[in-house]
């Protein structure tokens, strides 16, 4: 089937109304940039069936979205966010009407959400449980910056926050009997133990333990404290009641501080980034950071939507990697000591989503972080004699590969290298079963007899998939070291994905220890780890980004993959088969989740960019900043991997192949885009033409042949007109 008859001719009449630019307007607190974020996307519940491709099932909120509203800095150890519910994605829930504190650290995988402190007034100490009714007409969140009142106990809630401070501002109407919960004993990820101790007349300190870390505060206090409650310190049901001294009639404000080495750090961190500062000044600051940030990608033309979009996903592309390390560079390291270093130490980057486009765009507008997050990898492989992973795959090969070769070579390369190395020849835990993997060119899954989603297995298919490609990805590195054998052993392993693909079914497929086709396969049907990971067959086997060419191949050439793409994306979803997390469907393409991002660039390596445009169009049109509020994303953010394809498709350029120094070319949503570098550079590109089909590509007026541009087009900037039909 067409893939245009896919799709309704409603879905596809995508409207592109060219609008004002965003032009420069000085670093006032209606700045040019950050006018356009809106935090809350992302918050609200997906419910459409007709969008998820099933009905969600009583008691379900779908695994869309998953993001957090509140203060944060590009990249920092502190976001300060409301929570309206412990144990959800990122414990706010735009649906939900209680807020129950402000926690500072946040990720959006159910996790964190630690050292959680609420105002309250009004109320007996003797609840078992506060929380405060709070309503959206009074909430405001921009980038650096939250509010709301909490009705229950009269107070109104400013919140801001620097790298590793946070700053809470409280004006309670009722200035008597005012008092702060450090509610201790909560988190998303479990809390093993706490403690608090009051450190002179207007400060606490103390301590968070969760499930494999320990998370230091220091707080101090514009307002005397009258004492400090402690009831079963340490306890999962006990809790800690700040009480204030009466008599003072300003906002109240705690200045707070983490550390994830001790308190002495945590004190020096307060004193580094916040000291005597108001609350405008760290506003104003985090305000002026994000100006900066988001100004590096400049856009004309577009409409409204698609700039608060634009830029609402550029945002949200440089919440994580978190800062670990204190002013002093101090960090505790996988051993679990207390370690000094002249970078700065990151958590490990959401390798499995995030290598395909989020740490793409990282590398390209902060490079020195990226250079610290890698240094960081390496410094847990050091420890531990592996570079670590995230969840499935091994592609810190390519983000690190890929960043070297866009230019980012300010860390121990050789080293990192030799690490990579062990990942991809030494079995342990970043390459499950590379044991069959390297002796047999594949992984593979049990028979079972009647697997269902959670059937737990090897996700074989996947694992084989990905570890081919990352195999690709570290021969880059290896080819441009100068290590010839391992860049040809890694460039023959590179083809093992092909080992995957049944000719008799056009799919890639799972097998059996002996090599034997699993029997019991139905290519629709989702798994989270029996042949695939989070996805069906449709979903995985058109994974091959680096070598498209080979893939094509096995479907019998273009013109036979071209039908099964037509096909992937027109064959209707079984409305039975449900999987939290896979959802969001284009026939059997699934945007919700990650494992087919790539997918709907395929067709420009048959040349057919018309038919990859349409999808692509449809997906930024209709898939983001949806449902009644136009506050709900099609699928999980995973940490900004979501954000991040927005980005790039709708700037034109997409990182097909992560690994590889070089963007796919499609239609810009914007008539004119200025990207400035921090080496000075900028490179332009200009949309010329009614329609959202290429016709041609010139790179500083030359004819570009194919579709690819190379990263040195960006680096050293270049003027890229895009010429449409």
């Amino acid at each position: 089937m067409n893939i245009i008859k896919a799709l309704s001719p409603l879905l596809l009449a995508i409207a592109f109304t060219s609008c004002k630019s965003v032009t420069p307007r000085g670093s006032s607190s209606t700045s040019s940039y950050t006018q356009y974020v809106n935090p809350l996307i992302g918050t609200a519940p997906m419910t459409d069936p007709r969008i998820l491709g099933y009905t969600l099932p009583d008691g379900w909120r779908s695994w869309a979205g998953l993001v957090f509203p509140g203060s944060s800095l590009p990249n920092a150890m502190v976001q300060l966010s409301p929570i309206t519910e412990y144990g959800s994605g990122a414990g706010y829930e735009y649906e939900d009407s209680l807020i129950y504190g402000f926690t500072h650290t946040n990720k959006g995988h159910w996790n964190l959400c630690n050292i959680p402190l609420l105002p309250i007034s009004g109320v007996s100490d003797t609840t078992s449980r506060y929380a405060s009714a709070f309503s959206h007409a009074r909430e405001k969140a921009s980038p650096g910056y939250y509010e709301v009142y909490l009705a229950d106990f009269d107070v109104d809630v400013r919140l801001t926050s620097s790298l590793r401070c946070g700053y809470h501002q409280y004006n309670f109407k009722n200035k008597s009997n005012r008092r702060i919960l450090f509610d201790l004993a909560h988190a998303n990820n479990g809390v093993i133990y706490w403690k608090i101790d009051q450190d002179g007349p207007t400060a606490v300190q103390g301590f968070q333990e969760t499930r494999g870390e320990k998370i230091f505060f220091y707080a101090t206090l514009n307002n005397a404290i009258d004492r400090l409650d402690k009831q079963e310190e340490g306890s999962k049901k006990g809790k800690a009641i700040l009480y204030l001294k009466d008599g003072s009639t300003d906002p109240v404000e705690v200045k707070i501080a983490l550390s994830f080495v001790s308190v002495a750090n945590a004190r020096q961190n307060l004193g580094a980034e916040i000291a005597n500062k108001t609350f405008e000044e760290v506003r104003s600051e985090a305000n002026r950071i994000w100006e900066n940030q988001l100004s590096k990608v400049q856009v004309q033309g577009g409409n409204e939507r698609q700039r608060q979009l634009f830029y609402s996903s550029f945002y949200r592309s440089f919440l994580w990697p978190a800062l670990r390390s204190d002013v002093n560079g101090e960090y505790l390291d996988e051993k679990k000591q207390v370690v000094k270093a002249s970078f700065n130490y990151y958590t490990v980057p959401s390798l499995w989503d995030t290598y395909r486009n989020k740490l793409v765009l990282l590398a390209i507008i902060s490079p020195k972080v990226t250079a610290d997050v890698i240094q960081s990898l390496k410094d847990m492989g050091d420890k531990t004699g592996f570079i670590p992973t995230f969840f499935h795959g091994d592609h810190a090969a390519s983000f690190i590969a890929g960043s070297y070769l866009r230019g980012i070579h300010n860390f121990d390369v050789k080293g990192a290298y030799e690490l990579l190395l062990r990942n991809a020849y030494v079995p342990g835990p970043s390459r499950p079963y590379l044991e069959e993997y390297m002796a047999k060119g594949f992984i593979s899954d049990p028979d079972v007899a009647n697997p269902n989603v959670e059937t737990k297995a090897r996700a074989g298919v996947s694992k084989t998939l990905e570890y081919a490609y990352d195999d690709y990805a570290l021969a880059q590195l290896a080819r441009k070291l100068g290590d010839t054998a391992n860049y040809r052993k890694l460039m023959a392993r590179s083809t093992y994905y092909k080992n995957m693909f049944d000719p008799s079914t056009r799919f890639m497929r799972g097998r059996l220890e002996n090599g034997d086709w699993i029997k019991n396969f139905n290519p629709q049907y989702p798994y989270y780890e029996y042949m695939y990971r989070e996805a069906n067959a449709w979903q995985v086997s058109f994974f091959a980004p680096h070598d498209m060419k080979g893939l094509i191949n096995l479907y019998g050439g273009e013109r036979g993959f071209e039908s099964k793409l037509d096909s992937l994306y027109s064959v209707p979803w079984n409305p039975n088969y449900i999987a939290r997390n896979v959802e969001t469907m284009i026939g059997q393409y699934c945007h919700g989740n990650q494992p087919d991002h790539e997918a709907p660039f395929a067709y420009h390596f048959i040349g057919k960019p018309e038919k990859s445009q349409k999808i692509i169009d449809y997906i930024l049109d209709s898939l983001y900043g949806i449902g009644p509020e136009g506050l709900a994303l099609c699928g999980m953010d995973d940490a900004g991997e979501m954000s991040s394809w927005y980005v790039f498709s709708a700037l034109g350029l997409y990182p097909f192949s992560p690994a590889d120094a070089h963007y796919i070319v499609t239609v810009p949503l914007f008539d004119d885009i200025k990207w400035t570098l921090d080496n000075g550079k900028v490179l332009h590109i200009k949309k010329v033409g009614p329609g959202r089909n290429l016709k041609s590509i010139t790179i500083n007026k030359t004819d570009l042949q194919g579709y690819f541009i190379d990263h040195d087009a960006i680096k050293n900037g270049a003027e890229i007109v895009i010429e449409t039909k």
